[in-house]
């Protein structure tokens, strides 16, 4: 078995990327000396080897302590290089602190330790399913249970584990309790562990280390600052394994993905911890290649047992018998379904919640059911009626739209940017409501006929609903909208970004102003059709076209010169997440109009000038101006946020459109977050997710 002198010495070797010759050149010592310290069969290392070792892997100070002490030696003093400043070192902690609390709220949520956990427990799995202990560096005990999983797994060479289980199995509730156990015996150099849904990645789309990287970034808005390399803080972080990926759902990647998916996570040396299926998993290495360097162990089923030491404590009914569950672990001790069937956490979890904590329901229920099927379906459909008692026919509808929706989408992250994508919906959206904001602006500011007025706003409303929605239809096939990312901040950074930024605003504010100043044209003449049509409308058009590309082009350019990253405070939740959003798009709306506005002014004026010295009739004043300015700023405005952004995007969908249509509820916030309480979803980092996999396959079934 490696010594601590050897795994220590591995995890560094892999940090730095480095195969154990490379190392071995570059400390200028044997490979078999290297080898040899890292499987544990050198167990006495000399100083200048230690020392040599350290040197080669560029070890900070308090690094070198600790490889020192394991190999039983003090480095002198004089040898001992000062510690350096390490720029990632806030952004580790920050991101500690956020994990830790996160999943220790979590297993308050999933109600973890009440009364006590569960059981779980496991086994090496069999030969074909793991790598050779060559590979994995030093054979080590696999068996263990869920208060031994940071034992086992630093045990193991290569940090580098598979954990399999099927359906139900605990999965789950031992990634949780891995993470919240590593960092509570995390020393100040391990990395931080954090848990990421494999569903989501596409390995054919992205690299691992990139899509790690987006995740985080995602989760944490703050890691988008700048890292010490140019990149994101999220990407220096993955690429100095600052950060223990676990990857849980490796059987949730989609359909035909498994095995490419394999294959990117062979081509990096990163610690990890991977979960899945057992079949899946199977299909995915039989006749290829299994994880390379990692061990793998096998959940293994409740026992009658851990039943009879765990759900009498779950509730004080009493039944002829005794306690309530009596007679169903009578039953289980006999074989039988139910012996079958109560074999998995998550099973166990749903009757405890359907028969332990809802009053006036006996489990003795379950002794009528006479097919492991029968019984499990029960279970599932009797979830929501438990949760929600009389309001669950209202509910469940809502809920089987959910689970359709993230079926369809393929994923089991139920996001609040992805509530709908289409442009129909959301150019409808754009025209109605630009619409009304130009009717009501126009009113009050230059005191607009109402007959003109009203056919002004219809026809401006058509026309930009058009516009964006075909700009929402080329954006979202293009890159799907996500969340921003950034704020405004009085000082940033110029650059590339501005000028793209800048001419991306000058080309959709030319056109969007060019269609403005035909609307108007048209307008006016519908309402005094004797006057005939003449070179003014093409003034028009010219006029508006070139102002409001240059106004468009002037917001986009300030934009992207003072974003900055989101706060960490605002990555805590989907809701927090979803606040810092809201909070920013309305920022930046909020900032940009007036200077729109007044840059409208400016422009019209001057443009009035030249052309009234070019002897056309102009009607122009500073009032009627800036009027124009915040019409179009504001109603600008409206429109790239409900079509162009994930927050508008949310209120068109999420707020107005599901919820009309009867298959969401209005307060759908509300609801998500009482679902989450109820234990029927649960958050993973900025999204939530159903409670188990097969919660989310019954109630898409209602649909």
């Amino acid at each position: 078995m490696a010594s601590q002198f050897g795994l220590l010495l591995r995890q560094w070797r892999q940090r730095a990327g480095l195969s154990q010759e490379a190392l071995a050149q570059r400390a200028a010592v044997g490979i078999r000396t290297v080898r040899g310290l890292e499987t544990g069969e050198r167990t006495d290392p000399r100083m200048g080897t230690v020392r040599a070792l350290a040197d080669a892997l560029e070890l900070t100070g308090a690094e070198r302590t600790e490889l020192f002490s394991a190999a039983g030696r003090d480095e002198p003093m004089a040898a001992v290089e000062p510690v350096r400043f390490d720029p990632l070192h806030e952004a580790v902690e920050t991101l500690k602190v956020a994990i830790e609390a996160r999943w220790r709220r979590e297993e308050e949520q999933r109600q973890i330790h009440d009364p006590v956990p569960l059981p779980v427990r496991w086994d090496a799995a069999p030969a074909p399913l793991m790598d050779s202990w060559l590979n994995i560096g030093g054979e080590a005990a696999l068996g263990g249970r869920l208060d031994q999983v940071v034992e086992v797994y630093r045990g193991i060479g290569s940090r580098r584990l598979v954990v399999l289980g099927r359906a139900g199995s605990g999965k789950t509730v031992l990634t949780t309790r891995f993470v919240l156990d590593l960092l509570g015996a995390r020393n100040p150099a391990d990395p931080v562990p954090v848990i990421f849904s494999l569903g989501a990645w596409h390995p054919e789309r992205a690299g691992l280390r990139d899509w790690l990287a987006d995740q985080l970034t995602r989760d944490h808005p703050f890691l988008a600052a700048s890292g010490p390399s140019g990149g994101t803080l999220a990407a220096a972080l993955v690429d100095s394994q600052r950060v223990l990926p676990v990857l849980d759902g490796f059987d949730e990647i989609a359909t035909g993905l498994h095995r490419p998916a394999l294959t990117a996570l062979n081509t990096t040396t990163l610690p990890l911890l991977l979960t899945s299926r057992v079949g899946e998993y199977r299909d995915a290495v039989e006749g290829t290649d299994v994880l390379t360097s990692a061990a793998a162990v096998v959940l293994a089923d409740l026992t009658c047992d851990d039943l009879a030491d765990y759900l009498p404590r779950t509730t004080r009914k009493t039944g002829p018998g005794g306690n309530v569950w009596k007679p169903v672990l009578d039953e289980v001790r006999n074989g039988g379904p139910l012996a079958e069937v109560l074999t998995t956490p998550l099973m166990v979890a749903l009757a405890r919640r359907i028969y332990s904590d809802t009053p006036d329901h006996d489990p003795a229920a379950l002794l009528d059911l006479h097919e492991p099927d029968e019984i499990e379906r029960h279970l599932l459909s009797s979830f929501a009626p438990a949760v929600y008692g009389l309001h669950a026919d209202r509910v469940q509808p809502w809920l089987g739209h959910l689970a359709d929706h993230l079926t369809r989408l393929g994923t089991h992250d139920l996001a609040w940017w992805q509530f709908g994508t289409s442009s129909v919906v959301t150019g409808l959206s754009v025209g109605i409501t630009v619409g009304v904001t130009d009717l009501a602006l126009e009113a009050v500011l230059v005191g607009a006929l109402i007959a003109r007025g009203l056919l002004f706003a219809v026809m401006i409303g058509l026309v930009t609903g058009l516009l964006f929605g075909a700009a929402h239809r080329y954006v979202v096939r293009r890159t799907p909208l996500e969340p921003v990312r950034t704020r405004l901040r009085l000082r940033g950074r110029a650059g590339r970004r501005v000028w793209s930024r800048g001419l991306l605003g000058l080309a959709f504010g030319g056109a969007v102003g060019a269609a403005y100043g035909l609307v108007r044209a048209m307008a006016f003449w519908l309402v005094t059709p004797d006057v005939p049509w003449s070179a003014g409308v093409l003034v028009d058009i010219g006029v508006f076209g070139l102002v409001f590309g240059l106004g468009a082009a002037l917001v986009f350019a300030v934009v992207a010169a003072m974003e900055a990253p989101l706060d960490v405070r605002s990555a805590g939740s989907p809701d927090g997440l979803l606040e810092a959003n809201r909070r920013a798009v309305l920022g930046l709306v909020a900032a940009m109009v007036p200077v729109f506005a007044v840059f409208v002014a400016g422009a019209t004026g001057v443009v009035a000038s030249g052309l009234t010295a070019l002897r056309f009739e102009v009607l122009w004043s500073p009032t009627t101006a800036l009027a124009l300015g915040l019409v179009g700023g504001v109603g600008g405005g409206l429109a790239y946020v409900l079509s162009l952004t994930a927050w508008g995007q949310w209120v068109v969908f999420a707020r107005v459109w599901l919820p009309l249509t009867g298959k969401l509820p209005w307060g759908l916030p509300a609801f998500l977050d009482d679902a989450y309480r109820r234990g029927v979803l649960r958050r993973a980092g900025a999204v939530y997710q159903f409670r188990h996999a097969r919660l989310q396959e019954h109630f898409a079934r209602l649909r």
